[in-house]
Formats: structure tokens, C-alpha cells, sequence
């Protein structure tokens, strides 16, 4: 019989022991320890393996622009299921069932926009990241102001990251190890800033694909764990206290956790945040192969992937309230709420079974920090490095920017230290999120969605939004009673004040920049930048700008060739026989995408060419060096054309 299991039998002699001693107990497990560093040496090697195929800074920031919606809709998975999901709203729901997870399934609310609207715009104008579309859209001040604001929030979510796995492991090593939790977040953070310092987004990307499927895996497995321990899925929901069946709970009288707080947080400012300020994201969707790739990603996540990730990331939170309304005693009277989901995966499984699932947190925790962290040092580089080294008349080819871009990653893995630290703070991981996203996101919130939406809005409007809306929300923050109060709904302060308004206070932030940026705009003039293909009304000339001409919608076949290099190409080019041409439905001009035609492989061999005339060797595309060279393709493998507009 398994250690776990022994505790669980001495329960009744020590019940409030018994999930704190099965947790320490692990830390003592060689078995433990090698399925978790296991884990550990396979996400370092998917660092290496990929970083062959960095060639260039478009490949280590947005992998080339080549990759297949699949493989892109599971990055998303791992990136949106961080390691901070599982601590976080585990705890919620274990406090407040079912209700724990209102604030997961907001993004749909403005899926469309993004669909529609800004994910053409980054795509179609190759925007490389959020601040250089504030320069082209506004000036290069507005630039500065969002480079200053959005790394900020990029290293917040890496110090979150950090402090979220430290959390995870401290039960479990804080015994065995002696460790503390700077000691944890110091190993963790080493670990990740050497895999995503050299591999880059394509290692984010492939690495995600197998850390969303064990994330997805993990959480369902564990909701089906727990029902196996209450004996099927209507004891479980019998032991549950009526109000913690309720979908939406605490409407505004707990300080701690009320739907109308969360609602404006969460789903109003943190869906917005999550899908249109995210550099993270963004390269995600910047990395898929075409804008209809991304759409369907977007549209696959939403449907099918966020209700599958709010069950995996809430179901130990649930279990733990159900388990303590069954058998009072079996999780400790005095545990905090962050570590529910240690101590209800500890009493689930054997050893060899909660390394697994702490592997499975240890991944999303990967999943979201490699994410933030090569974001940071995208922005770092192209909002920062790059504009400095213009002005200095300094020309520095690719690869230099490529090294500067693997030290800056290191740096930023640093930052996010300091950051994990100050974080942990707080009383509990939720309000530090919290706190940090309504206060943080709001200024470039307003500006990208005023920006994308609505014509009228200038350089005044947003320099306004950032410098006037930040000084009113620390006003607000200074004197929350008197100025958040007005808008709280009735939410009262909580005992000894700590961090009041901390979810309504989304609502005045807001409210402030948005305010003051539509009122600076009409009182001022009303254009001062071109705003062809920047905003959603403009998106026609979008398309044209990506292509370098008219688009061709004619539907085309996907043709399987042999492929062989020419010299004589210019670059990005490529070159068909006429009969090809025809089967494409394309023109010389027309871009086209060229794929190894092993589907599983995601794009990974693959990249976008243009057409340039005709050659009579029938069935071979003849393709330019450069893109040889930017499509990994293997020789005597046939690949696929297919025309793209």
C-alpha cells in the first residue's frame, strides 16, 4: 500500500494532519522526484531541439508565421491554462463552489471583435508588437507610453508565474528540501529563462502542444478521480452546500469574491487585456500561417477548449468543498485555500501519480512564463533596442538582434524575480491577479479598443488615456473610500482595509481612461495620422498592404510538387509551371504557401512565397534560396502549393 493511502487511514487519529503529511511525504520520494525532473529534462529538450530552427528574429519571436490553427489553438490551452489557473480558481471554487469559475468563461463576449476586427489588423499590417502599432497608428510618444505600460504588465505575469509554482511546491519541498519559497521561485525561474532564452516561440509553440494535452488531461482526470472517491457524480453533488451549486454568487456582499466586481475585472477590462493587449498572445496568432488559421484557433478555443479548461483548472477546488462536507477533517482546518489543489491531487492519487499532476502544473506554469517572457523580449527589441540603435545610425544585422534577444530574455526571467516576490505580498494569489490586472490593463485597454473602433480617436486621446487616466487611478488607489466607493455598487470595505475595492475598482479605472480619452479627442482635431488598415472601418487596404497588390479570392486546389532551388529566383519567390498556375487559380504576384505535406508536423516545415512567372518542368516548384532556407523543408520530400490571396 502507498504511503498516501497509509495517511488516509490514520486520518481518524489525526484528520487535520492527514493531507498535509501525504503532501510532505512526497517531497521524500524518489519516484516523486523523477517523474517531476523528468518532465523538467523533456521541456529543456524541446528547447533545444527547436532552437535549430531560429534562423532569424521572425522565427525566435512569431515562428516564421507558418503554423497550422491546431497547433496554435493548444498553445492557447497551455498559455490561458497557466499554472496560476489551477492555484487560483481551485481555491476560489473550494471557497464558493461552482461560482469560482464566473470569472473563466468571459472571452467570448469579445471574440468576435477580436476575430473580425484586431486580429486582421496585426496580422494584414505585420505588426510586430502592441506598442509599434500605437506609433503607427498614433505617434512615436503614444509608442513609449504603451512600451512603458505593457512591459510592466508582461513581467507582472512572469513574477505571477514564478510565485504561483513556488506556491505549488512549498507543502511538498518546503519539508523535504529545507527550501523557501525565493529558493523555489529562483530554481523555476532558472529553468524556464534557459529553455525560452534559446528556443524561442517555435519551442513555445511545440512545447505548449504537449503541455496543453497533459494539462487538458490532468484536470479532467482529476474531476473524474474525485467523483470515483465520492462513489458517481450525484453523491458528489448531494455533498455540496446549496449555495455552492449557484453559477454566479456574491453580487456585492463579500469584499473578497462578488460577481458585480468580477464581472467588470474579469470580463469586461481581463477580456479585453487577454485578447488584445497580450504581446503573448498576439504572437501566438501572428505565428499561425494565414488570418483564417488564426480565426478558426480563436473560434476552436472559445467553443470547445475554455469550458473543457474551466472544469480542469476549478474540479479541485470543488472536490475539496464536497470532501470536507463529507469527511470533516480530511483536509486541515488551517490550510490555506492556494494549496487546495496540492492537497486534494495528494489524497487522489499514489506518488507516482501526483508527480504527474504536479508535472501537469509545473507545465502550465512553463506554458504561461515562456509566453510572457519571449513577449517581453520581443518588445524589448522592437519598441526599444531597434529604435535605439536608429537613432544612433548603428546598422546591426538580424542576428545580432537574435543574440540581444536571447540575453534580454535572460534579463526578463530576472525581472520576474524581483517581481514574484512583491507579488507574494498579497493574501492570496487571486487578489494579487486581481489587483495587479485592474490596475495595470485599464490605460492600454482604452486606448487599443478606442484606437481599433473609432476613427475619431488621436494622439491627444491617447496620450490623455495614459498620462490622465493613470494619475486618476492612482488617485483612486489612494483614496479608494472617497473615489472608488462612488461606483462600487454597494461592496463593502474589507475588515482592516486591506486592498479595498479590488475587483469594482476595474470599473472606475476604466471608466477614467476611457473618459478621458474620448473627451481629449473631441477637443482636439480630429486626424493626424494616416489610419489606412489600423482601424476596423479600413481593413480592405489591410489586406493590399500584406500582399503588395490586389487580392485574388479565386478558390484554387492545393497542389502535392517536388520542389528543387533556383538560383536565378529573387528572393521570397517562387515559380510553377503553367499548368500549376491554373490549378492554383493564381497570378503571378499571388502570394502562396508551401507546406511539407506531413500534415502532424503543424506548419513546422513550411513558409510563404510569392509567385514569379512560369517554368515547363511541370509537377516542381522551383523555389528561391531564402525560402528554402526559411522553410526547413527536407530534401526528396514532396511538399504542398497552395494559393493563399
Amino acid at each position: 500500500m502507498n504511503l498516501p493511502l497509509m495517511l488516509l487511514q490514520h486520518a481518524a487519529e489525526t484528520p487535520s494532519d492527514a493531507a498535509s503529511q501525504a503532501a510532505a511525504a512526497a517531497g521524500e520520494s524518489p519516484l516523486f522526484w523523477s517523474i517531476l525532473i523528468g518532465y523538467f529534462v523533456v521541456v529543456l529538450g524541446f528547447g533545444s531541439y527547436f532552437a535549430k530552427f531560429n534562423r532569424s528574429t521572425s522565427d525566435f519571436f512569431f515562428g516564421g508565421r507558418r503554423f497550422s490553427w491546431w497547433l496554435i489553438t493548444m498553445s492557447i490551452v497551455a498559455t490561458g491554462v497557466g499554472s496560476h489557473s489551477f492555484v487560483k480558481y481551485s481555491a476560489k471554487s473550494f471557497e464558493n463552489g461552482f461560482s469560482g469559475s464566473m470569472a473563466y468563461m468571459n472571452d467570448w463576449f469579445f471574440m468576435p471583435l477580436f476575430i473580425f476586427g484586431w486580429l486582421p489588423i496585426v496580422y494584414y499590417m505585420k505588426v510586430r508588437s502592441i506598442p509599434e502599432y500605437f506609433e503607427r497608428r498614433f505617434n512615436p510618444f503614444v509608442r513609449l507610453l504603451a512600451t512603458l505600460v505593457q512591459l510592466v504588465y508582461m513581467i507582472g505575469y512572469v513574477g505571477i508565474g514564478f510565485l504561483t509554482m513556488a506556491r505549488t511546491l512549498e507543502p511538498i519541498v518546503g519539508g523535504a528540501l529545507g527550501w523557501s519559497l525565493m529558493d523555489i521561485i529562483w530554481v523555476v525561474a532558472v529553468v524556464a529563462g534557459v529553455y525560452i532564452t534559446f528556443g524561442g516561440q517555435t519551442a513555445v509553440i511545440f512545447t505548449d502542444l504537449l503541455q496543453g494535452f497533459i494539462l487538458l488531461f490532468a484536470g479532467l482526470m482529476l474531476f473524474l478521480l474525485g467523483l470515483n472517491w465520492f462513489g458517481g457524480f450525484d453523491a458528489f453533488w448531494n455533498a455540496l452546500p446549496d449555495e455552492f451549486k449557484l453559477p454566479l454568487a456574491n453580487f456585492n456582499d463579500d469584499p473578497s469574491f462578488n460577481f458585480v466586481g468580477i464581472f467588470w475585472q474579469d470580463a469586461i477590462a481581463g477580456s479585453i487585456a487577454f485578447l488584445f493587449m497580450s504581446q503573448g498572445l498576439i504572437m501566438r496568432f501572428m505565428a499561425c500561417r494565414s488570418v483564417d488559421h488564426g480565426r478558426k484557433a480563436a473560434a476552436f478555443n472559445v467553443l470547445f477548449a475554455l469550458p473543457l479548461s474551466a472544469i480542469a483548472v476549478c474540479c479541485a477546488g470543488w472536490i475539496g468543498a464536497g470532501m470536507v462536507e463529507t469527511e470533516p477533517g480530511i483536509l486541515p482546518d488551517d490550510m490555506a485555500p492556494d494549496t487546495v489543489f496540492v492537497m486534494v491531487t495528494q489524497l487522489l492519487t499514489s506518488t507516482a501519480g501526483f508527480g504527474f499532476f504536479v508535472a501537469a502544473v509545473t507545465a502550465a506554469l512553463m506554458s504561461s512564463v515562456d509566453t510572457y517572457i519571449n513577449a517581453s523580449a520581443a518588445i524589448a527589441i522592437n519598441d526599444i533596442y531597434k529604435p535605439i540603435m536608429k537613432w544612433r545610425n548603428k546598422e546591426r544585422g538580424d542576428k545580432h538582434f537574435l543574440r540581444a534577444a536571447m540575453i534580454i530574455s535572460a534579463i526578463g526571467t530576472l525581472i520576474g524575480v524581483a517581481a514574484a516576490w512583491m507579488f507574494a505580498q498579497f493574501e492570496d494569489l487571486y487578489t494579487a491577479h486581481a489587483f495587479f490586472q485592474s490596475t495595470i490593463s485599464p490605460p492600454l485597454v482604452a486606448c487599443i479598443f478606442l484606437g481599433i473602433f473609432w476613427k475619431r480617436f488621436n494622439s491627444a486621446g491617447a496620450i490623455a488615456t495614459f498620462a490622465g487616466g493613470i494619475l486618476l487611478i492612482i488617485l483612486g488607489r489612494t483614496w479608494p473610500e472617497q473615489i472608488i466607493g462612488l461606483f462600487s455598487h454597494g461592496i463593502p470595505l474589507p475588515e482592516g482595509g486591506k486592498a479595498p475595492y479590488t475587483y469594482i475598482g476595474a470599473l472606475y479605472n476604466l471608466l477614467a481612461c476611457f473618459g478621458i480619452g474620448i473627451i481629449a479627442s473631441l477637443l482636439t482635431p480630429s486626424k493626424d495620422r494616416k489610419l489606412e488598415g489600423l482601424t476596423l472601418w479600413t481593413l480592405s487596404y489591410a489586406r493590399r498592404y500584406f500582399k503588395g497588390g490586389e487580392p485574388n479570392d479565386t478558390p484554387g486546389f492545393k497542389l502535392p510538387m517536388t520542389w528543387e532551388v533556383d538560383d536565378s529566383l529573387a528572393e521570397g519567390t517562387v515559380c510553377v509551371d503553367p499548368e500549376g498556375m491554373h490549378h492554383l487559380s493564381a497570378n503571378e504576384g499571388d502570394l502562396v504557401y508551401l507546406c511539407d505535406r506531413r500534415w502532424w508536423l503543424g506548419g513546422l516545415r513550411s513558409a510563404h512565397a510569392k509567385l514569379q512567372g512560369t517554368h515547363g518542368l511541370g509537377e516542381t516548384v522551383k523555389i528561391a534560396p531564402d525560402i528554402a532556407n526559411a522553410g526547413h523543408f527536407m530534401q526528396g520530400k514532396r511538399i504542398t502549393v497552395e494559393k493563399e490571396f
